[in-house]
């Protein structure tokens, strides 16, 4: 049997955010161990249409503002994603055909916001929707793509620990209003943790087992939390630092760097703070990257039903 489209499907894929990240230890295969806490920021996202190819062979166009010289081959996250896919639907007796998959790059590219992961697991999580016998199959395989897929497959806001793969949903976090930055400089992530000093930092406080109800409680728990990764990032690109300090310029409640760099967020008050901000960031600094990215609370941080 195979799987089908009927019609071309429209995906997205939002940014991943690492509101706070530790890096906690290290294992003997070389991966760190890590704990963060992180959301997801639906307005800034990538986006995939998905349909099916008329040839006998995939195809994969890059296109939007980050599109153009990305590659289109088997280095490129999606071509793998695809590969997973059929494997496991393979395993399952189940046949995916050629797809043509076109990817409407909106997300700065090594920027610390997970999009090559985002833009696999859109992938992987359309097909899982499909076809749901597979689901737990293909979650089991995203980490063979990066240890920021199984998160992005789940989508939402979580503890997570391990190499990324350890998934621990909130009960509740509430509406965010929060601006993305990224000074246009890509980061080496293995540059970044290869400038690390110390690889067995303090963990994460406990998250509260009720979630956080409101943003200030949310904003109180993240000032004792820190992101390991952040000061050699910025001996890496300088130029994060003067994110930091514009978005905190601008009172944010918090300005930090988002997993290995260089895109920092900034958590504000109402949307009307976000938007004045935005806007003199956007006038001082016409060469970055700005994106107001609103995490929303319901339903993706609903409480999970009892089994």
């Amino acid at each position: 049997m195979a799987f089908t489209l009927a019609a071309p499907l429209r995906l997205t894929a939002p940014a991943k955010v690492n509101l706070a990240l530790h890096v906690v230890g290290r294992r003997p295969d070389g991966y760190h161990r890590l704990e963060s806490l992180i959301a997801f920021a639906g307005d800034a996202c990538d986006v995939l249409t998905v349909a099916a190819a008329p040839q006998d062979a995939d195809d994969l166009v890059m296109a939007g503002p980050f599109g153009p010289g990305l590659p289109t081959g088997s280095d490129n996250i999606l071509h793998r994603a695809v590969a997973v896919a059929r494997q496991v639907l393979a395993d399952a007796g189940r046949r995916l055909p050629p797809l043509s998959v076109t990817l409407d790059k909106r997300l700065p590219v090594a920027a610390g916001i997970g999009g090559g992961s985002a833009d696999a697991a859109a992938l992987l999580r359309m097909i899982g929707d499909a076809v749901p016998a597979v689901r737990d199959a293909l979650l089991a395989e995203a980490t063979m793509l990066g240890a920021d897929v199984p998160m992005c497959v789940a989508g939402r806001a979580a503890r997570i620990s391990g190499i990324g793969e350890e998934i621990q949903p909130l009960a509740h976090l509430p509406a965010l209003h929060m601006l993305l930055v990224n000074p246009g400089v890509p980061v080496s992530t293995p540059a970044v943790f290869a400038a690390l000093e110390r690889r067995d930092n303090a963990p994460l406080p406990a998250v509260p087992a009720k979630g956080f109800v409101t943003a200030g409680e949310l904003v109180a728990w993240l000032h004792t939390t820190r992101n390991d990764l952040a000061a050699p990032a910025e001996g890496l690109a300088p130029q994060i630092v003067a994110v930091r300090d514009a978005l905190a310029g601008e009172g944010a409640l918090i300005a930090r760097m988002s997993g290995s760099g260089a895109t920092v967020y900034g958590l504000f008050e109402d949307d009307a703070e976000l938007a004045r901000a935005r806007g003199r960031i956007a006038a001082s600094h016409p060469e970055w990257w700005l994106s107001g990215a609103r995490h929303r609370a319901a339903p993706a941080d609903m409480p999970p039903e009892a089994p």
